[in-house]
């Protein structure tokens, strides 16, 4: 689920906005926080659609769709859990304040986003959620990017006992 599983919205958002203490630049920094400002938008997106889809669901409906686990402690509210209902951890991110390694997990972590939608949109048949996963797939690509740029801006200054 890209709303608390370990590839999802919450999680990318913390990481980044924790992230970007370490940063060298202004610009890094920049780039860390704008990312994950987006995200903390990205999981109201989710948890929009969440709510669009399972608001009003019937007693039949929860049972048949294999909801009811979900729906003895949570109702139909958004709980950021993972696809199998287990609650998100801080323990599914990571900041290790060395700057390659975290903006190289960001870039993994992109990927893993990416891949989760596709995921998706495999199953999705409603045109209203495949468009807004398209979209939120198509701007983990451009994190992903953004990432790169960030990390050669670093691996630039790796010779810079200033930064390291």
């Amino acid at each position: 689920m890209p709303y608390g599983g370990p590839n999802g919205e919450l999680g990318a958002s913390l990481r980044y906005l924790s992230q970007r203490f370490a940063m060298p630049t202004e610009v890094t920094k920049s780039i860390l926080n704008d990312i994950g400002t987006e995200e903390l938008g990205h999981l109201e997106m989710v948890g929009t659609i969440v709510h669009q889809l399972t608001k009003g669901l019937s007693e039949e409906e929860i049972k048949k769709g294999g909801f009811a686990d979900y729906y003895v402690d949570h109702g139909t509210g958004v709980y950021p859990v993972n696809a199998a209902g287990v609650p998100w951890s801080a323990a599914t991110i990571q900041s290790m304040g060395d700057v390659i390694a975290d903006l190289t997990e960001d870039m993994a972590a992109e990927q893993k986003a990416r891949a989760t939608y596709d995921n998706i949109l495999r199953l999705a048949d409603d045109p209203d959620v495949i468009d807004a996963i398209r979209f939120l797939r198509e701007r983990e690509v451009v994190h992903f990017q953004r990432f790169g740029e960030a990390l050669r801006t670093v691996t630039d200054l790796k010779d810079c006992k200033k930064y390291y």
